[in-house]
This record gives C-alpha cells, structure tokens and sequence, in this order.
C-alpha cells in the first residue's frame, strides 16, 4: 500500500495557481482540453516547439521568431533562431514602488531594503562604468563576493551591455576562485574586502590581493567596503555604482548569447566552465519559478545560497516575476540551529529555500519553528542539495506547518534550473519529488537503455531544453560538452542521477549513478543509506562507498562523523547496521563502520564518494582530486592514510 500524501493541495490551490492560468492559456489556443497537471506536461513533451512557444506568449516577451526550435538533435537544437533580446529587460518590466527589489540581512536579524528605483539606477550607474573601463559585448566581469545586493547589481550591469558574468563566493580560497575566473581572462573583477559569518569577521584581504595578482587581463578592480577596508588603487564601488541620471539602456543579444559562466564540481582537473545564454536561461526561469514555485509580485522568495552556487542564479529570477529577493550571507546555524526560521519570520518570506542537512540539523537540535517564530506568511520550503529523506519531510510537516508545501527540487549547474519538483497543483509524498517540470522530457532508463519504471534507472532528458548549456568554456571541439552529457546515450542527456519513477508520476532520487553501491548485483543509491543512518543522535554526516577489489571483491566501508562526546561502542555499531538492515535493505549493510573526523565535500556541498572510493582503490591521491574544489582539503590526507 503507498505511503498517502503529506499535502495536497485544495480547490483553491489549484484554481489560482499560475500553472492553472497557463494551462487555460494554452486549452484556449490549442483548443484541447488538459485535465490536470499531468496533462499538461504530457503536451509540453510531445510538443516542445508549441511549448515554448506558448510560454513566450505568456510573459509575453516581445515579437518572436517564427521558428520555435530549429531541430531536436541533442547536443546541437537551437532555440527562437533570429530572436534578440536581453535578460535584463524583462527586470526593468517588473520594477515597482510598493515593495522592495532585494531585502539584505544581517546576522543578527538587522534588514535593509533596497528599492527597485535604487536597484535599477546603480545598475546603470554600473554598467556606464564597466563601460569606461572597457567591458564590451562578450567580455567577462567576474565577481569574488558574499551574498550581496552588490553581486547581483553587478551580475545586471554586466548583463545589460550583453557582457558575460562569473562569480563564486568568498568562502573560496583564492586558488579555487582562480581555477574557475582565471580561465575566463576577465576584463573587470568586482570583489569585496570580506564578510561576517558566525559572528566573526573573514578578512579578504590576502586573497583578493592574491587573485587580482593571478588574473593579468583585468583592465580595473572594484572593491565593495564591508569591513571598512578602502584601497587608492582599487575603484570604489560606492562611487562605481551611486545613483545618478545614467538611464539603463540595454544591448540586445542573440537568443544564445552568453549570460554567465557556472561551474562544474571540479573534483578532478580544472572545473569545467559551463556556458548559458541570456534567452534559455530566461524562458527557463520564468517556467521554474512562476509556474513550477507559483512566485509572483506578492512573494518575498529567500533561499539560503552563494554566488558560487547556481541556487543563487536562481533566488535572482524572483526579480524577473516582480518578487522581493533576499540576501543573506551568514550563517544558517548563527546564533541558534533555527536562525532561518527565524531570518523568515523577521521578513515575512512566503518561501525559503534550504538542504536537507540544514532541516536534519534543526531536527536533531530540537527546534520547532511554527512555535518559535511566526511562520504565518510561509507557504513553501524549498529543498534542494541532495535527497530529502521521508522523516524530514514529515518533521517539516509536523514542525514547520501543515499547509506549508514542501517543494524538493533536483536539477543542476548545467542548466541552471530543476528537471523534477514541486508544483502547486500536485500533492506531495514524504521523500518524493512531485513531478517532472514542464518541458523536461524526463526518463528512466536501465543500462541498455530501456525505460523503466518502479525500479531504479538513469535520469535521462530525452529532448532538448533552452536552458541547456550553449557550451563549455574552451571546448572549441565540443567534445568535453558532449562527453559529460551524451557518452551512455547518443542523443539523449544522461544527468548522472538514480532515480524510480512511480506509479502515482512521482519520483525518488537515489542519489548520483557513479557512486552507486552495486552489492551482489543490487544496486543501491548512497542516499538512502544517508537517510536513514544520519537520522541516529550520535551520528552528524556519514559517507558510503562500494570499492571494487582487484581480487573481485567488494568492499563497502560506512564512515561516521560522531557527535561530540559520542565513542563508537559495539551497541552504537549494532544499531546502525539494525537501521541499515531495516530501513534500507539487509545487502547493503556494511563491511566496516569507521570513525572519521569529517566528510569532504565540493565546494556546492556534495560528498566526495568517487573521489574517495577511487583511493581506496589504489589511485594517486594527487590525481582523484583537485584540493582547492574541496571545502576541508586536510580531510582527504585521513582518507588517504587509512586506505587499504
């Protein structure tokens, strides 16, 4: 018997959805009629030329091409060919004076509001000035920077004159930003002296003087003062950036032309820059976030992120929709476990955006944010990360609010967006992604590639999406583009993902197919190990991995980052492997539970499971990965000392 709902939305959900408008759009003239959401995704499957089409009317974006896609060959479909536009332009729609553009917050709960009026008047400002420094079409302005309002001023400014951004956050060293902004040969970096984060300044100072060194082609600097630093040969952004009669006038691009550079997780070789464009990213985001969350011009949208994360990309389209954004670059856990319940309570947020770590976090903390801070503006959680277990879903239920829809979304830095998640007029399912997005022709395949259902498969995309990326940066050939994405299955986007999609549409993420444990031929995702194992009080975070042996064995290893004060005892040993055995499935208990210091991740937050199951399988420790995309690069000299 399947596990019933945990929401579901009403009649009312459903009839004032934007979804529902779009989908009365498109009955209308289409003239068919679509039942429900699933109807609806059907068609935009079956058809992604009207699709899109449809959605470009909707927001009506201007006059379009009459060619829709020119081709659904993947990699190679090309999106509104001839149509020239700028993602900015759909901000300037938007701009209003009743609410605020962004909300900046402070540890500490301090909020500073900054107008739309503001927003778009230092974006001009700014932009005037990346053009007297010589920042033309095509060249590069790249940022170093904490989750502030400037970042995303500059992020537009660079836009707006059809320049292309790059950033990453400050909790990077200068040699991981340098892996990732040196490649670009920038021509403007914007930085900031440092930031405050668990109630102690980061100064910056040695590493920006550090990255400026290692990036030869920049014509200028701009230094944000947030400790109060102020340097002669660095242009300042107050005097950058300061209001003044400069009129925003933006440069129309092609549909493809690039808007920003992400990366990659990087964990071996150079992070490989990944290349959007201004129209996919804009027809993408519109979908995902007016469609797909519901967020409009009533909304205050805050998902705790970076600017090395694309989640950040993401929060900055809630301008597109005429929402309120806001920017926060504290801590999560700062001065108690629940400081974002807390951050949305202070600022009325109708959705926050968080991981699954950070809820498990508030859970083992005891925390209870529906009685600790009024949540009443709250009608979404966002989720994403990795995997949302069933028993974090539920405390979400139990302990955040009954009504508040829990929206786990699973997608990624190549395009910018989700291909599963929640929508308003679809109900929810502990530990279940609600639905495929609209326009995502979302697949599960076996390693033949046959569509499965019920079990566990690939994540495949079976037809083209605008929001794929145009290319890799330096990858003239194409052939690294191609490798990452379309080596399994020729014309078809292999995500690098486990899922089962079920009987009732939904789907399960198991977590990433090349670190899956494949014991006695079942195959597992580590995932769901996690889920069940770092639910125990003792244990913080934990990592799986499934070695094969030279000898034909296999060896499965579960490593535990122990509470403080907590020894592995034989009767802690014993429960987790119950737990495993139970809640999980008895052939995948592990051979060895060992006691680690902590977990490395990447830099986005993901466990560094290849990387560490390649060492133990002999390979060169300098080789399986590169130090600086590695938040505790210390952690991986352990791992390499105890391998076998």
């Amino acid at each position: 018997m399947s596990t019933p709902p945990q929401w579901e939305p009403t009649q009312a959900d459903i009839d004032n959805a934007q979804v529902t408008d779009f989908a009365r759009f498109v009955a209308a003239r289409a003239r068919r009629e679509l039942a429900d959401y699933h109807d609806l995704w059907q068609w935009s499957v079956d058809d992604p030329a009207e699709f899109w089409g449809a959605l470009w009317d909707y927001f009506d974006l201007g006059e379009r091409p009459a060619e829709v896609l020119a081709g659904e060959t993947m990699p190679g479909a090309r999106w509104f060919p001839g149509a020239r536009l700028n993602y900015v332009d759909q901000i300037q729609r938007n701009a209003r004076t009743d609410r605020p553009a962004i909300l900046t917050v402070a540890e500490g709960g301090a909020v500073t509001e900054l107008a739309w009026s503001e927003l778009l008047a230092r974006t001009a400002t700014f932009a005037e000035t990346l053009r007297s420094l010589g920042v033309r079409p095509g060249d590069r302005v790249v940022g170093y920077l904490p989750n502030i309002a400037e970042a995303i001023i500059a992020f537009l400014a660079t836009a707006s004159i059809g320049g292309i951004w790059s950033a990453c956050g400050q909790d990077y060293t200068a040699k991981a930003a340098l892996d990732r902004l040196g490649q670009l040969e920038p021509t403007v970096l914007v930085t900031a002296d440092g930031y405050r984060f668990a109630g102690k300044e980061h100064d910056k100072s040695e590493d920006i003087a550090t990255l400026r060194a290692g990036l030869p082609t920049l014509k200028a600097a701009v230094l944000v003062s947030r400790l109060g630093s102020a340097r002669s040969e660095w242009v300042d952004w107050e005097s950058a950036s300061a209001p003044g009669d400069a009129e925003l006038v933006t440069t129309a691009v092609d549909f493809d032309h690039p808007l920003w550079i992400l990366y990659s997780s990087g964990t071996t070789g150079l992070p490989k820059g990944i290349v959007h464009g201004h129209g996919g990213v804009l027809v993408e985001h519109l979908k995902a976030v007016a469609l797909q969350s519901d967020i409009g011009r009533d909304d205050t949208f805050f998902w705790y992120t970076s600017p090395s994360w694309m989640m950040w990309n993401f929060q900055v389209a809630g301008l597109l929709v005429g929402a309120t954004i806001v920017c926060y670059a504290g801590s999560p856990t700062y001065p108690q476990a629940d400081a974002l319940w807390s951050i949305a309570a202070t600022i009325g947020a109708t959705v926050l955006g968080t991981s699954p770590g950070y809820v498990l976090a508030c859970a083992k903390a005891g925390a209870v944010p529906r009685k600790q801070h009024d949540l009443s503006a709250l009608r979404s959680v966002g989720i994403t990360g990795s995997s949302l277990p069933p028993s974090s879903a539920l405390w979400l239920r139990d302990n955040v609010g009954e009504r508040v829809q829990v929206n786990s979304i699973s997608g990624g830095t190549d395009v910018v967006s989700a291909f599963i998640g929640g929508v308003p007029t679809v109900p929810v399912w502990p530990g279940e992604l609600s639905a495929p997005f609209l326009g995502v022709a979302l697949d599960a395949r076996d390693e033949a590639g046959n569509p499965v259902r019920g079990e566990v498969g690939e994540l495949v995309i079976t037809k083209p999406m605008p929001s794929m990326p145009i290319r890799f940066w330096n990858d003239a050939d194409g052939s690294r583009y191609r490798d990452a994405y379309f080596e399994m299955f020729p014309g078809v986007w292999r995500h690098g993902d486990w899922i089962t999609i079920t009987d009732h549409g939904s789907i399960v993420v198991h977590g990433r197919s090349d670190s899956t444990l494949n014991r006695h031929g079942i195959r597992m995702g580590s995932a769901d190990i996690y889920q069940a194992v770092e639910r125990l009080p003792e244990i913080v975070e934990s990592l799986v991995i499934g070695a094969e042996q030279p000898d034909g064995g296999y060896w499965m290893p579960l490593f535990v980052v122990l509470a403080d004060g907590i020894e592995l005892t034989d009767d802690l040993r014993d429960r987790i492997k119950q737990t495993i055995r139970t809640e999980v499935s008895p052939r995948h208990v592990p051979d060895e539970i060992i006691v680690a210091p902590g977990v490395p991740h990447t830099r986005t937050g993901k466990k560094l499971e290849v990387p560490i199951k390649k060492l133990f399988q002999g390979a060169d420790p300098a080789k399986v990965v590169e130090r600086s995309a590695v938040d505790n690069p210390d952690l991986l000299d352990w791992y390499a000392a105890i391998k076998r």
